[in-house]
């Protein structure tokens, strides 16, 4: 397989008060946020529009398990069915099944210390 990770697709985080945050990290260095965070765009070396979201989540939100990690990593991959697929060979614990919708594919595996990797097949496209 080429191409695994392509790109960070995001950063989401536990936050005791999410709308406070945003609006701090907006106030204090300038984000454009709104209700999911912050969204940065930004060119692929082909000149594609590509995106990566920041975002705070509600310090109980149960989108991280089975990790324990008050974060989560999300990356921008091609072809996210075959890399599952070959992940699993290699012994890496992918969780739960892949989800699809308008702005891509997700999936998500577990790293050796129990990080959640959110794995994002993109359609950039439909933020535009």
């Amino acid at each position: 397989m080429k191409n695994r990770v392509t790109g960070l697709g995001g950063f989401f985080f536990k936050s005791k008060d999410p709308d406070n945050i945003k609006a701090w990290y907006k106030n204090h260095l300038g984000l454009n946020t709104d209700q999911y965070g912050c969204t940065f765009w930004w060119k692929d070396q082909e000149g594609n529009d590509c995106s990566t979201q920041w975002s705070p989540m509600d310090e109980k939100t149960q989108y991280f398990k089975p990790s324990e990690k008050p974060f989560m990593m999300n990356f921008r991959v091609e072809n996210l069915v075959e890399l599952l697929e070959v992940l699993k060979k290699e012994g890496v614990t992918v969780v739960g099944e892949i989800e699809e919708y308008e702005y891509g594919k997700f999936g998500w595996i577990l790293d050796p210390e129990g990080n959640k990797l959110e794995l994002w097949e993109p359609v950039d496209k439909a933020f535009l």
